[in-house]
């Protein structure tokens, strides 16, 4: 459901399902507010979850600012510049994705097989920022639902207090200076919190909550890494047979992620020097690959951690890691923002690339949930360990990163 802010192209979006979300048209053919609008979202499931997650309304959206009081709990943050579009299907939301503006022309025309695969019916579309930033992104969401015959229950546009509304004419009702509207006097913030769910300042304050870790703790984390690199330089020229010693080093780190993933299961967190080696391993594609086909939604605790702690270069395959949980888990948002950790540090990091792409494409995690390949068939795959594997790895050990900070 968001988009990439910090790389180059602006374009990104990812989807996310709307939860257990029933949205009747929020406005009738006079433009007065019809039938109450009920959400029960979760705070950022996928488009594949099952349309119900819960049988019991969590919020109730009457009018166009209980609508507007409840997106940023649907995106997880308070958008600016932002597009918007709410998917239903029978009445029950299915999807919320998320483009910041402008955007370039066919941006969304992901849009189009996303409604067919979820069977979406009708779109509620808000965007955020003056009318000649808004309103071509509007236009061009509610001519492809029209193309795909999707009705367009409503479509907004917010700002400085005001909104406005693209399907209602009536002056009486929406009057060309805007609607004031006041978050404030609408119930839905305090209903959303007691269902548990989290809306942000802003997308910067999402991205802070991946941000590497600063001071003391990064000064730790540097030493281990650098102790970490010693050692396995060490081994590395102690070994008189490179294949002998790259199976070793790639089973211990399989074990190592095994043992990383049961520790977190039960509650616990690694101290700096497994993070550290743990960091070593992942750049290893076969250690990396083990985690993805054991991947669990549970899972992203652990990949974040590491995404926070682990120096910058060994970062990529955690982000990596952690956005695959993430995105599995229905955190869309989360798993872009790794992403964009991920490829800021390595451009051409493959796996970032790929998951970049199913967001950007508004995929559903569905696609690879079932066909992910066993740990034996990787094997199988790959074949036995040789001192190829250890190229990767091996190339980032003279690389430098900057230097720690305190604060």
């Amino acid at each position: 459901m968001t988009t990439n802010h910090s790389t180059p192209n602006p374009g990104y979006a990812s989807v996310q399902n709307a939860g257990s979300v029933s949205i009747p048209s929020p406005r009738s053919g006079s433009g007065a507010p019809s039938s109450p609008v009920s959400t029960s979202p979760s705070p950022s499931p996928s488009p594949s979850t099952s349309p119900a997650i819960d049988s019991q309304p969590c919020l109730t959206l009457t009018s166009p600012t209980d609508i507007l009081a409840a997106v940023p709990y649907l995106v997880g943050f308070h958008p600016t510049a932002s597009l918007i579009v709410i998917g239903l299907a029978r009445g029950q939301a299915k999807m919320v994705a998320r483009w910041s503006l402008p955007f370039p022309p066919g941006t969304l025309d992901p849009m189009t097989p996303l409604f067919d695969r979820e069977g979406i019916t009708e779109i509620v579309i808000v965007g955020y920022g003056p009318g000649e930033l808004v309103t071509p992104a509007a236009d061009e969401a509610r001519l492809l639902a029209t193309k795909a015959g999707v009705h367009v229950g409503e479509a907004l546009r917010a700002h400085e207090g005001r909104y406005w509304s693209y399907v209602c004419q009536l002056a009486t009702c929406c009057p060309a200076e805007g609607t004031p509207y006041d978050l404030s006097t609408s119930q839905i913030s305090a209903e959303a919190t007691v269902c548990g769910l989290v809306a942000l300042p802003d997308r910067e304050a999402l991205e802070r909550t991946l941000a590497p870790v600063t001071g003391p703790v990064r000064m730790a984390m540097r030493r281990a890494t650098a102790e970490a690199i010693a050692e396995f330089r060490a081994q590395l020229m102690a070994a008189t047979d490179l294949d002998t010693f790259a199976t070793r080093f790639v089973s211990d780190g399989l074990a190592r992620v095994r043992s990383a993933l049961a520790a977190h299961a039960e509650g616990g967190r690694l101290d700096d020097a497994a993070v550290a080696r743990l960091g070593l391993d992942l750049a290893i594609m076969r250690v990396r690959d083990e985690a993805w086909t054991l991947m669990h939604e549970s899972h992203s605790l652990l990949w974040k951690d590491l995404t926070r702690r682990l120096e910058p270069r060994f970062m990529p395959p955690a982000a990596s890691l952690l956005a695959m949980a993430a995105w599995r888990a229905g955190n869309s948002v989360q798993a872009t923002i790794a992403l964009e950790r991920a490829l800021t540090t390595d451009p051409g990091y493959s796996m970032a690339n790929l998951l970049m792409h199913a967001l950007q494409n508004l995929l559903s995690p569905a696609i690879l949930r079932d066909r992910l390949p066993t740990p034996a068939e990787l094997d199988a795959t790959m074949g036995p360990a040789n001192a190829a594997w250890l190229l990767p790895l091996v190339n980032l050990l003279d690389e430098e990163d900057l230097p720690p900070t305190l604060e």
